[in-house]
């Protein structure tokens, strides 16, 4: 989230789409309502007529994965009559910016694109720059044909309502009204969850909300931004701390091979970060990291830079027969993985499966799976029983960056242990297992800080992380603290300053101190960094400093006392430097350029200090820097923008066409969007064993709509078979008003949804939805488009 969970109360209009957040984030809702109260207008987008949808002051229904075709009509409405923030657009954003004479977008692809590899070289999508310089060369005026709007402007006018309308089922007056609605009620704010990011488009989804947002200048201020909603109370905090495959913690890139020193990796991800880097390894290796080993970067094993890590790739390389033993902690994948066939048969390629969770999980027992021969199956699964978060204490950072202490209510039941108390464990066995070994690549366990106490363990792990002035001994206090020289580490850089003081910070409860009014709280708990509660706030000020909402004010430039001050802290590189000096004038200072990027370049900005380096990059998708609408890898239609590019040209699916089979609209004419519920969590490993909420919902179902049931001949309860290319289960058919038939291109779609809570271990057993989705995964992140796939449907026989 770029602002907090209170700071909704503060929009006068929300957008809420691809998240169903009354059932799945309900205390979004006690914010989002305080704004209704308040006057906003709630708008929700969404296939599904929701709990969400019935508080709302305008519905859409859309058809699941064409949310790029929605909103890029809304950009053009706004581009092509002048809606947009002008003073915001030429001042915090790049589009002054001149872009390459030789940049293309044709028949929907961009230039560079490598057909044999399915990737874009990205060079043409970069600025002229000053050769002097290398910074970007400006426009004087928006109207300049090079320049980034005027770009943007050319490739969005395609994008009429009509268009958005045939494409994504929505009626074009509702487009209208929605667009007019966003235009007129500023601030406005975005909330997201699954729903948008489970697409072969996922990232590209995200960029158009980042454009919308731009372009009505609502970053950075009380009321704006872009809000993710994170669908566990820790899904925040584990990806600040790396369980993504490409991140170490921090969000620091993961080194690759043709990356061997820590100057090469700082030349693909700048000296600024570069300085971060040095500081996590000093958190590992203590005295053992010094210069004249890059700090023991050569102790970090490299990754393939050409290869994919994700989790379709762990399966994927287990069936290959090239991973011999797998490690799943707090996951389970046999119910929450996309394409089920092909997970159980690879978990079946294993030598060692070992799963640490509260429950006997369907994971944990993929070999007492309905229909299988456990003969057949050779792996060892070890199964090691994980404490639950009653029986633990520790952080737990929330959507909105918020780091809070969670005490232990109860002592772990049994021979259970805590996450921390498991890896201390395993790390001390086989560090004692290697400790008479002379090889050079079992040194690693020797040269690691491994040494937190059987007490306070848990606050020990966050002083490593928060950090330390290894000259002084004291905590880190903020991250301006940390050094490139190893005099300082931290485990963590963007938590740099939780301990402060040696105070542990998360643990603060004052609900009382709020003079700003807005709902900050700055002594209630911490946010990273920094404890800043709106991101990118500088954009809430002019150039000299003065803010945009005098009312709202959340910081500005204190002429007097010569300093950035407010009611947050100032997102700004030095609270001393004015709007004066450049460092005044980057209100995005985790881009290269300083500034919100309308159109997503390839830019490093150079390092004044050291020659052939430079200080920080911009990320560019791998899929365009600009969002363009693909259909999905199954879709019920053509393409009618480009039909000789349907889908996403930087797809790669089926990796592995024996287990990934793709499904056309001639046998499988519905189509699929899956989500979770309110009543059960995640996978259900949990919640599936509490017979309470099993009485609420004991099992899966299909939800579809009265005109669909009709044809099909079902009645509400009747149970149906529904099949894709990769599987089937059956279920009941709930038939229900809330699913909407949608007039999509002149053609009919019907869409239907199912939960994906079940399987076949717990108190409450049931089919997996997941053995009918999809794999295939975005270029970016690989996420799965779990949320747009074909299905077929028939009456079960005998019911």
């Amino acid at each position: 989230m770029t602002n907090h969970w209170l700071d909704l109360k503060n929009a006068k209009v929300l957008l809420i789409e691809g998240s169903n957040c009354a059932e799945n984030h309900s205390m979004s809702m006690k914010w989002i309502m305080k704004a209704k109260e308040n006057g906003a207008v709630i708008i929700h987008v969404d296939p599904r007529f929701t709990r969400t949808s019935k508080v709302a002051d305008i519905y859409a229904c859309i058809r699941p994965g064409t949310d790029i075709a929605f909103l890029n009509a809304i950009i053009n409405h706004i581009l092509g009559n002048r809606l947009y923030d002008e003073a915001f657009v030429k001042l915090h954003t790049n589009a002054l910016y001149l872009l390459r004479k030789d940049f293309r977008f044709d028949g929907g692809l961009f230039s560079g694109y490598v057909e044999a590899d399915l990737k874009y070289d990205n060079a043409s999508w970069g600025y002229q720059l000053d050769p002097r310089t290398r910074k970007p060369l400006k426009a004087q005026g928006l109207d300049d044909p090079d320049c980034v709007f005027s770009r943007l402007k050319d490739f969005y006018k395609r994008y009429t309502f009509k268009v958005g309308s045939d494409i994504s089922g929505v009626p074009q007056e509702t487009i209208r009204k929605i667009a007019d609605t966003l235009v007129k009620n500023r601030p406005g704010t975005i909330l997201y969850a699954l729903g948008m990011t489970q697409h072969t488009t996922g990232v590209q989804n995200i960029r158009s909300f980042g454009i919308l947002q731009m372009l009505l200048g609502n970053m950075g201020k009380p009321g704006t931004g872009i809000n993710a909603l994170r669908g566990e109370p820790n899904v925040q905090g584990s990806t600040d701390f790396a369980l993504l495959f490409n991140v170490l913690p921090g969000y620091l890139a993961y080194p690759n091979h043709n990356e061997p020193t820590l100057k090469d990796w700082s030349k693909g991800s700048g000296t600024f970060r570069a300085k971060f880097m040095v500081n996590l390894l000093k958190a590992w290796f203590g005295d053992a990291a010094i210069a004249g080993n890059d700090f023991g970067y050569a102790w970090l094993p490299k990754k393939n830079g050409k290869k994919n890590y994700s989790i379709f790739r762990i399966f994927e390389s287990a069936l290959e027969g090239r991973m011999k033993m797998l490690y799943v902690m707090g996951q389970n994948p046999m119910v929450t993985n996309p394409n089920l066939g092909l997970v159980q048969e690879a978990l079946g390629k294993l030598d060692t499966l070992v799963v640490a969770d509260l429950f006997m999980t369907e994971t944990a027992a993929f070999w007492e799976k309905p229909g299988t021969d456990p003969k057949s199956i050779n792996t060892e699964v070890i199964f090691l029983p994980a404490a639950s978060f009653l029986e633990k204490e520790g952080t737990i950072t929330n959507s909105g960056r918020l780091v809070q202490w969670r005490y232990t209510m109860i002592p772990p039941t049994g021979e259970s242990k805590s996450d921390l108390d498991m890896i201390d464990l395993i790390f001390r066995r086989v560090r004692d297992l290697y400790a008479d070994s002379k090889a050079e690549k079992d040194q690693v366990f020797k040269r690691v800080v491994w040494n937190y106490p059987k007490r306070n363990a848990y606050e020990a792990v966050l002083m490593e992380i928060n950090g330390t002035n290894l000259r002084t001994g004291e905590p880190i206090k903020g991250i301006a603290e940390l050094q490139a020289d190893g005099s300082t580490s931290s485990g963590c850089w963007i938590y740099a300053g939780v301990f402060k003081e040696g105070k542990n910070l998360s643990k603060r409860r004052n609900n009382k101190l709020d003079p700003s009014g807005l709902g900050m709280y700055q002594e209630f708990a911490w946010s990273w960094p920094g404890n800043m509660k709106i991101l990118y706030n500088r954009a809430s000020c002019d150039a000299q400093g003065r803010p945009f909402d005098k009312k709202n004010a959340v910081i500005w430039w204190d002429e007097a006392e010569k300093k950035w001050a407010g009611h947050d802290t100032p997102d700004v590189l030095n609270p001393a430097e004015g709007p004066d000096k450049p460092s005044g004038q980057r209100p995005f200072r985790m881009t290269g350029e300083g500034v919100a990027r309308l159109i997503a370049a390839p830019y490093k900005d150079p390092d004044p200090n050291i020659a052939d380096l430079f200080r920080d990059a911009s990320s560019v998708p791998a899929d365009g820097p600009i969002p363009e609408f693909y259909e999905p890898v199954e879709s019920p239609t053509g393409n009618i923008l480009h039909p000789k590019v349907a889908v996403n040209p930087c797809v790669k699916y089926p990796r592995i066409k024996s287990g990934q089979p793709v499904g056309t609209v001639k046998d499988y004419p519905y189509v699929l969007c899956t989500s979770s519920i309110a009543e059960h969590w995640c996978s259900g490993s949990m919640t599936r064993n509490i017979s309470w909420q099993n009485e609420m919902v004991p099992e899966s179902y299909v939800e579809i709509s009265g005109q669909l049931a009709g044809k099909l001949g079902v009645s509400n309860g009747q149970r149906v078979r529904v099949w894709s290319a990769r599987g089937e289960v059956v279920v009941p058919a709930m038939v229900t008003k809330r699913m909407r038939t949608l007039d999509v291109n002149g053609t009919e779609v019907f869409v239907v949804w199912m939960p994906y809570n079940w399987g076949f271990k717990g108190l409450s057993q049931a089919a997996s939805t997941n053995l009918i989705t999809i794999d295939a995964g975005d270029p970016n992140t690989w996420i799965q488009e779990t949320k747009a796939c074909l299905v077929n449907m028939a009456k079960a026989e005998g019911r």
